[in-house]
């Protein structure tokens, strides 16, 4: 009976140090991953500038599709403020306000026009700012470039030469290199980290500036010479850039006037005969040659934006 219950002190004694242990353990785990979602939660904070996102659940389960991951990786590259579930629900009441203006200003015809219209010229304005947030990089490069040859030349290393960029430099290069820099701080390779950059804001400077940077990294080699020329050449085809930005500035003009010469000429018609396009639209034949006339306006768009696309 004693040779019995000796085991069983003992076992009882382990099973309470594991039990103490275990428990241990998991409130560390516990506390570790509490720690971890604050910080994480303050970083998101302090980069929405204190701002409470709305529309929580909307964007859970957007993020889950592959329409939410899209808009998502468009948006980081915008630099906007949003969440794909803001912009969804943004989206919605912009394309479901212009059903009902147009419905009741024109025709019940154009409401569905004007819905697609809204959801087409949301895309656009992610598309337009994407674009000009690239502009505003590849204006940048040149000093991005000035920047790491010199602290190429004073001895720092690549990562150190990044975050001071990152630093020095205003948005939205500054927020990028910043981006990068983070990166590198988890444990990034420098590779994947500017390949990245270059994906998120896809530009042919840009690319040879990080192949520039990745060639360097792998082989070595006079880095900073090379920094010297390319930053000679970027600065050449910005202001090669800029020269035909301005000559075409015109052609890019005519491109938004002509549309919005037609749609001046049905309200001009609707408001000289109240109900004309109501009549109109009511017959299939008006129908299909109101839609063929609208066909004939973007189709006129496409053309002179692709005639006044001269890449450079």
């Amino acid at each position: 009976m004693d040779n019995l219950a000796l085991p069983t002190i003992g076992a009882t004694l382990l099973c309470g140090v594991l039990a103490v242990a275990g428990v241990h353990a998991y409130s560390s785990g516990r506390a570790q991953r509490q720690a971890l979602i604050d910080r994480l939660s303050q970083t998101g904070r302090s980069e929405a500038a204190g701002r409470r996102r709305r529309f929580a659940g909307v964007d859970r389960r957007v993020r889950r599709t592959a329409l939410g991951r899209r808009i998502e990786l468009k948006l980081a590259a915008t630099g906007l403020d949003l969440t794909p579930g803001e912009f969804l629900v943004s989206m919605a009441a912009v394309v479901a306000g212009l059903w009902l203006l147009a419905s009741s200003v024109l025709a019940p015809f154009f409401g569905p026009i004007a819905g697609f219209v809204g959801v087409w010229s949301a895309n656009a304005f992610l598309t337009w700012q994407r674009n000009r947030r690239i502009e505003a990089f590849i204006g940048q490069l040149p000093e991005l470039s000035r920047v790491l040859a010199n602290a190429t030349r004073a001895g720092l290393a690549l990562r150190t030469a990044l975050g001071m960029a990152a630093e020095e430099l205003e948005a939205p290069a500054g927020d990028e290199l910043a981006k990068v820099a983070a990166q590198l701080a988890v444990g990034h390779s420098i590779d994947d980290a500017l390949n990245e950059l270059a994906e998120r804001l896809p530009s042919r400077e840009l690319v040879v500036l990080v192949t520039t940077l990745v060639l360097s990294n792998r082989a070595g080699g006079a880095v900073v010479s090379s920094l010297q020329n390319l930053t000679r050449t970027l600065e050449e085809r910005k202001e090669t850039r800029r020269e035909v930005r301005t000559q075409l500035s015109q052609v890019k003009i005519t491109a938004y006037t002509v549309p919005a010469i037609g749609l001046g000429a049905m309200l001009l018609i609707n408001a000289i005969e109240p109900g004309a396009l109501d009549r109109v639209t009511g017959s299939l034949p008006g129908q299909v040659a109101v839609v063929v006339s609208l066909g004939l306006y973007v189709l006129g768009f496409i053309a002179i934006r692709r005639i006044s696309k001269i890449d450079v």
